[in-house]
């Protein structure tokens, strides 16, 4: 049901295509939180917390943000959306897929660090982790996050400045975030493999 110039059908199209970047992430990420990951006491500051309710809820936004409302490179509710896919959206949702069926590796990884081959939570302490992208760096599971951030980039046509603005805030507060816990894995095991990086493979 095409209807032109009709802003609400820019936005409903946008959302269908755009959203899961945004939604697939957060619901794998609980499933995760309950099934997989097994968490310590460790507790983080208020303040904290609700920045990443407020942060999330603005990225949600920020997609939506980018409707393009001029009339022109708008896609059609109720056209045949395969048939209006282009090549960025292809490669956006090959590079989401990678990078979130790594990033779920490595929280399985991570989780079972912590169990018995039964599954059986055994202890909270901390294991040098391998395997996956492990054998690279200390945090590949920031570096995943940073990676399904890109996607969207890609997917929204590579050329979306505000959503670039977005990857290099994750860039930045995911390469800190595994700077710390390189920093933490060095200096609590004596025997951690020198050749593995904190966030970017033989880089950083």
């Amino acid at each position: 049901m095409p209807v032109p110039g009709s802003a609400f059908s820019r936005l409903a199209v946008h959302f269908t295509q755009n959203s899961w970047g945004c939604a697939i992430p957060r619901l794998r990420r609980l499933f995760e939180c309950l099934y997989v990951s097994v968490f310590s006491n460790a507790v983080i500051h208020i303040a904290q917390y609700c920045f990443g309710l407020v942060y999330y809820v603005l990225v949600g936004l920020t997609v939506l943000s980018q409707v393009p409302m001029d009339g022109r490179n708008v896609y059609v509710v109720g056209k045949n959306l395969l048939m209006q896919t282009r090549w960025f959206h292809i490669l956006g949702v090959m590079m989401f897929i990678w990078s979130s069926v790594h990033q779920y590796k490595c929280h399985v990884i991570l989780g079972n660090l912590r169990k018995n081959k039964a599954g059986v939570i055994i202890h909270c302490n901390h294991r040098i982790p391998f395997g996956d992208w492990f054998d690279y760096v200390s945090s590949p599971n920031y570096l995943a996050e940073l990676m399904i951030y890109v996607s969207m980039a890609v997917t929204l046509g590579f050329h979306n400045i505000t959503w670039w603005l977005v990857v290099t805030y994750v860039f930045f507060s995911q390469a800190l975030a595994a700077f710390l816990s390189h920093k933490f894995y060095k200096s609590k095991f004596a025997s951690y493999p020198k050749h593995r990086k904190a966030f970017l493979p033989f880089l950083f």
